[in-house]
């Protein structure tokens, strides 16, 4: 019933002359009201008489004036049982346009003295007042008969609920917009009995008829004595810290936690009791929102043909959604793998009905394949996001990750030169910096050959470092959920390893926005904050999904794998830097090669590759890369690699959790 209301609700929404015939009528009697009541001397002093007859004449000009600027500055588009503080505006442009219409008239009325016509000043101020004062009042009242309405609806038996004592945390706006779509409902499933907030100054205020009763250092004390089951954080600029603050206070008490997503979805009127869910880690490690420079992306983007290289994968797919919200002419989504190529395509169809996209099945390893894909489609901007990331694959299947990495890159850059593309951006990573593993020292080469080609061509060509990214493929998040699901143990490798974190969105923010700011031949590093421990984040995933970390979930320690760090390094000491405009960008400082010495590097890997040499491929990297240390595989390892051993695959993916 409810539903099929719903939807004739909203077919009528487009025939409002259908069904508010009686609102134009009460429109309309308020309007008379107001301006034969504005002629009154008992209420307008200046009048000495009542001017029936002049009144009865103007009434139809100063009705229809007043009736037509509230049709076009879209009163009636306003549903009055959702009229709110917001609309008022509506009104008062109605009053201004009214106004200064009458008050024109008069004046130039009076230029060809034709004083029927002519109303007093005073009368149209005190008529505007009553006219449009009215009108909103019937509709705030009609709100509020409508509000009661639903408050006092007696709802079946079977769809009446227990709703949960809670209360929210934050008394902003995002808790404003939950409080108002709780209070009042007879079927919600949260009963509010409070705010808490930081802010001292609101303690005592209230919010949507709801008291702020104190900040979160009272928690425990009102949820004992509310006897509060339920801790809902609505904070609009909530940071990791803060979050994991106030989930350590909930810890110690028998309440559950769950969050309301960012200020971004209450812009978008995506915030809803529905959307309140359990915290994340994501939310814990989350950092404080990136500023964009839209004007610089928009001229970058808009209206150009783009190429995103492994389009499917984490990185390329949110790369991909976030370009297409700046107008591109054309998307070319280059992927090798089917399923994800896909998947991404129709999503972009979906999502982005008016955004041209290509899907293209290409390995960006054949040349000929990709020429091909240049001279149809020529693009003007590539971001060059394929790759093989995995650290530990990538040491068992070292040439691999050259041919991909290294000559792959080349492959694509060297067209974009070829064919004057505009700026090519490569995704690289931290593991770049003083590399110990094959994937880090590939994307290392990878850089340097980006720099050389950057000297050859007119084309920008420039590389973006930045580390971990939640929930990628691969990477640590989704395997440590993976363990906790099977009921453990979670492996980490050692006690002290760190990481930097990035979520998906913002790394791929900054990606468009290094793009942007590039002039060729840069390496961009960018901001990732504080390092993360490994142990710690498993420990707040496990007590995330309710669970006591060692007595619930048994967390084991494996030990450091071959090519992987304790810790990452991102060059960001201060004077291996440069700033640019964006805060959290910066240009690193680091030495050049020459040609001749990437031309001797490519010729020796090239070898490395022909032979299928393994050692070779690591020697070269330790010989031409400054301050690069991969290790040299013994004979047991060497045999592995050669026969392509399962069990050291088996065991490296067992092993603790995997870098990107």
């Amino acid at each position: 019933m409810n539903r099929n209301f719903s939807k004739q609700d909203q077919a009528t929404d487009n025939f409002w002359f259908l069904r508010r015939p009686a609102q134009f009528l009460l429109d309309i009697v308020i309007l008379t009201a107001a301006f034969l009541l504005a002629y009154l001397p008992s209420i307008n002093v200046q009048l000495g008489h009542y001017y029936l007859d002049i009144t009865l004449s103007q009434l139809p000009f100063v009705i229809f004036v007043e009736f037509s600027a509230l049709f076009l500055c879209g009163a009636y588009s306003i549903l009055w049982r959702y009229v709110s503080i917001g609309d008022l505006k509506v009104f008062l442009r109605a009053a201004i346009v009214s106004g200064a219409i009458l008050i024109a008239l008069r004046f130039l009325l009076g230029l060809i003295d034709f004083r029927l016509w002519q109303i007093p000043i005073s009368v149209i101020s005190i008529d505007l007042v009553l006219a449009f004062g009215g009108i909103l009042s019937v509709r705030v009242l009609r709100r509020f008969v409508y509000e009661l309405n639903e408050k006092n609806r007696v709802f079946p038996r079977s769809k009446r609920i227990d709703p949960t004592p809670t209360l929210i945390v934050g008394a902003g706006r995002m808790g404003a917009t939950i409080v108002k779509e709780l209070v009042g409902r007879r079927d919600a499933a949260l009963e509010v009995r409070g705010f808490v907030d930081e802010d001292i100054r609101k303690v005592g205020g209230s919010v949507g008829g709801i008291k702020v009763l104190g900040t979160t250092a009272d928690l425990p004390r009102l949820v004992e004595e509310l006897k509060i089951r339920q801790v809902v954080l609505a904070i609009d600029q909530a940071h990791g810290k803060e979050i994991r603050r106030i989930m350590d206070i909930c810890r110690e008490m028998p309440v559950r936690a769950q969050i309301v997503p960012g200020l971004d979805e209450l812009a978008t009127g995506r915030v809803s009791v529905s959307r309140i869910r359990d915290v994340q880690i994501d939310d814990i490690l989350g950092r404080e929102p990136i500023q964009l420079d839209d004007q610089n992306l928009h001229a970058t983007l808009s209206g150009k043909v783009v190429m995103v290289t492994g389009a499917g994968g984490s990185i390329g797919s949110e790369l991909v959604r976030q370009i297409a919200g700046f107008g591109p002419r054309t998307i070319l989504l280059v992927e090798r793998s089917e399923y994800f190529l896909f998947e991404i395509g129709r999503e972009i169809a979906d999502r982005f009905p008016d955004v041209s996209s290509v899907s293209l099945l290409a390995d960006i390893c054949d040349e000929l394949r990709m020429r091909e894909i240049f001279e149809e489609y020529n693009p003007d901007v590539i971001y060059h996001a394929a790759a093989h990331k995995h650290v530990p694959l990538m040491e068992i299947n070292s040439i691999e990750a050259v041919k991909n990495n290294i000559f792959g890159t080349l492959a694509v850059g060297r067209l974009a030169g070829e064919f004057g593309v505009g700026s090519f951006v490569l995704i690289s990573t931290d593991k770049a910096v003083n590399p110990t593993s094959i994937m880090g020292a590939s994307k290392r080469v990878a850089e340097i050959a980006v720099q050389g080609l950057d000297q050859i061509y007119d084309t920008h060509f420039i590389a973006v470092r930045f580390g971990n990214v939640l929930g990628s493929a691969g990477s640590v998040v989704p395997i440590f959920r993976e363990q906790i699901c099977k009921g453990g143990p979670v492996t980490v490798t050692h006690r002290e390893m760190t990481r930097y974190f990035m979520t998906i969105p913002e790394a791929s923010q900054l990606v468009l926005q290094a793009g942007a700011l590039g002039e060729g031949g840069e390496i961009f590093v960018l901001d990732m904050g504080q390092p993360v421990k490994i142990l710690d984040l498993a420990e707040d995933m496990i007590r995330l999904s309710g669970l006591t970390p060692y007595e619930d979930i048994d967390i084991v320690f494996t030990g450091i794998r071959n090519g992987e760090k304790l810790f990452e390094e991102l060059e960001m000491s201060g004077e291996n830097l440069l700033k640019t405009r964006h805060p959290k960008i910066f240009i690193g400082k680091i030495g050049r090669y020459s040609q001749n010495q990437i031309k001797q590097m490519l010729e020796e890997l090239t070898n490395a590759i022909s032979c299928c040499d393994d050692v070779l491929a690591r020697r070269t990297f330790n010989e031409f890369l400054q301050d690069a240390s991969v290790q040299i595989p013994d004979d047991a390892m060497l045999g592995a690699i050669s026969t392509g051993d399962g069990n050291l695959l088996a065991k490296s993916a067992k092993l603790g959790f995997s870098e990107e």
